[in-house]
């Protein structure tokens, strides 16, 4: 099997990373940040506002539009209320920074196997598909990123083609701004730069300063091209945004600096073998490069440590991290492989752990998933008895071949768990929809105006399928030019509602609106937020 694998190590590649990041694309409801995307993306096709992004007819310049523009034109193209259409310019992108990442790695490694490996690590690691699996804009940033650092490493490494490598770093440098600002540059390209400055600092001559240059004023004059162009057609809205998005680096979801530091947890089910991996004094005399081990912990580091220094933090910011550390987790699989036989006790200890929990999970999955999912399974069996199947299957071969201590294929096992999970049992997260009371507001037709008071949840707006532009913001009151309209206003301001409109007009309630899937009104996970009250408003 080994051997199959080497051979045919890209074709597999390409294999998993579509079996993990496009199959089942459509089967998650959509979330609050994929919400805001696709209305973004949604309004362009619709009123055409391609620069001056709008979400619900208001500006939305906190984030710049380029996946946004991807992400429209796919769905014109296959449907713009269509799941699979929207989310996949996004799995694309996941599957394009896992190639690159391979690629960087032989590039660097001149090892292709260590290189697959990475990258297998890199598609399995759990924020990773999450993201490649979501419309969200965080996976473009990151992957131009890794393209413009793949092209960079030429230009610094070889003279041939030097320019020319300047030149394509130096466009997806720009491509990546414009997915999400300076997020990558900071996070992913300058840990990058202090890494290879640590490690190959010998490859680095003279003669590169002029390219670099170039590609880095390319770069950036791309980048902030958008930004500039809004500042100048929208300026009052612009500043206002870029005052509230500058206020929430120091006072939104501020935490310590050690936040982060449980970070190798994002990368799941190799959360052992990461933190391993992050060993130095351990590792750095087994793995098989040494200065290239080096520079994927430098650059895993510095991307944590840079990370830490910013007052806001979410645990989903920590994506980048997870692109140098699959390459640093990669060469302490690489040992195990190669030299588990020879191992200390001690030093197994690890590794039995967290194989063995996988295989258990595995070969206990068809009686656990059947007790707990047994009241939900209609229409979800044929997906419970291939996932019940093959997790079963995968967890025995893995007890197995741990016995044979044959690691390789212990790690191939754990990435076929992976992608039974998400091509047989995805399928079964339909059966945590339970909210008996979910009333979806896309029934909701009307011929009158519709209008919303407080800002609403993008996701209803989403569901709506059109805009309802909001009468209030701040403490400014627009009211409405027509002599009757529609409004949905959330539960939790309806009294609001009858004070703006109570002295003139009449207020009649409709039909109430409910797109929690996952959680019954009274449960601890039920979100008021998504529920909306629809409203007839008419002028005395």
């Amino acid at each position: 099997m080994t051997e199959f694998i080497e051979k045919h190590s890209i074709k597999i590649l390409l294999v998993v990373c579509v079996a993990i990041f496009i199959s089942n694309l459509d089967v998650i409801y959509v979330n609050i940040m994929e919400a805001r995307n696709f209305v973004t993306a949604r309004e362009m096709l619709y009123k055409g506002n391609w620069l001056l992004t709008t979400m619900n007819d208001f500006p939305r310049y906190e984030k710049p539009p380029l996946p946004t523009w991807l992400t429209a034109i796919s769905a014109s193209l296959i449907g713009i209320h269509n799941l699979f259409a929207l989310r996949l310019p996004a799995a694309l992108s996941a599957i394009i920074l896992v190639f690159f990442l391979y690629k960087i790695a032989v590039l660097l490694f001149n090892n292709k196997k260590l290189s697959f490996y990475a990258s297998l690590i890199l598609a399995t690691s759990f924020y990773i598909i999450f993201s490649g699996r979501n419309g969200q804009w965080d996976i473009f940033t990151h992957s131009f990123m890794v393209i413009s650092i793949y092209h960079l490493i030429k230009m610094l490494q070889y003279q041939e083609k030097c320019w020319q490598n300047s030149l394509i770093a130096g466009l997806f440098f720009g491509a990546s701004f414009l997915s999400k600002g300076p997020v990558s540059m900071y996070a992913l390209w300058l840990p990058f730069l202090i890494a290879y400055g640590i490690a190959y600092r010998s490859n680095i001559s003279k003669r590169k300063i002029l390219p670099f240059c170039a590609m880095l004023i390319l770069g950036l004059i791309i980048g902030v091209s958008w930004f500039a162009y809004v500042r100048y057609a929208d300026p009052q809205a612009f500043l206002d945004i870029a005052k509230e998005e500058a206020g929430n680096w120091t006072s939104y979801n501020v935490r310590p600096f050690y936040y982060y530091w449980s970070f190798f947890t994002q990368s799941g089910i190799w959360t052992i073998p990461a933190f391993v991996a992050l060993l130095y004094p351990y590792l750095k005399n087994k793995v098989s490069n040494k200065k290239g081990y080096t520079f994927a912990l430098a650059w895993t580091l510095a991307s944590v440590v840079l990370l830490s220094i910013i007052p806001e933090k979410k645990s989903r910011y920590l994506l980048p991290v997870l692109i140098p550390m699959a390459l640093n987790t990669s060469f302490y699989m690489e040992y195990l492989i190669l030299h588990f036989k020879e191992l200390k006790r001690g030093e197994k200890i690890p590794v039995y752990f967290n194989f063995i929990l996988i295989g258990l999970i595995g070969v206990s999955f068809p009686i656990g998933g059947f007790i707990f999912l047994k009241d939900k399974l209609d229409g979800f069996y044929i997906s419970f008895i291939l996932t019940s199947v093959f997790l079963f299957t995968i967890g025995v071969c893995i007890f197995y071949f741990l016995r044979k201590k044959n690691i390789e294929n212990v790690f191939y096992l754990v990435i076929s768990f992976i992608l039974t999970i998400l091509v047989f049992g995805f399928p079964l997260a339909k059966t945590f929809n339970t909210n008996q009371n979910f009333n979806n507001i896309n029934t909701l037709k009307t011929n009158l105006k519709l209008y919303s008071l407080g800002e609403p949840a993008p996701e209803m707006i989403w569901h709506l399928g059109y805009s309802a532009p909001e009468i209030k913001h701040g403490e400014t009151i627009t009211f409405p030019e027509e002599s009757e309209f529609g409004i949905l206003v959330n539960k939790d301001r309806e009294d609001e509602l009858k004070r703006i409109f109570e002295t003139e007009y009449s207020i009649k309630l409709i039909k109430e609106y409910d797109i929690n899937y996952t959680a019954n009104p009274g449960e601890r996970a039920y979100k008021n937020r998504l529920t909306s009250n629809y409203y007839l408003i008419k002028k005395d």
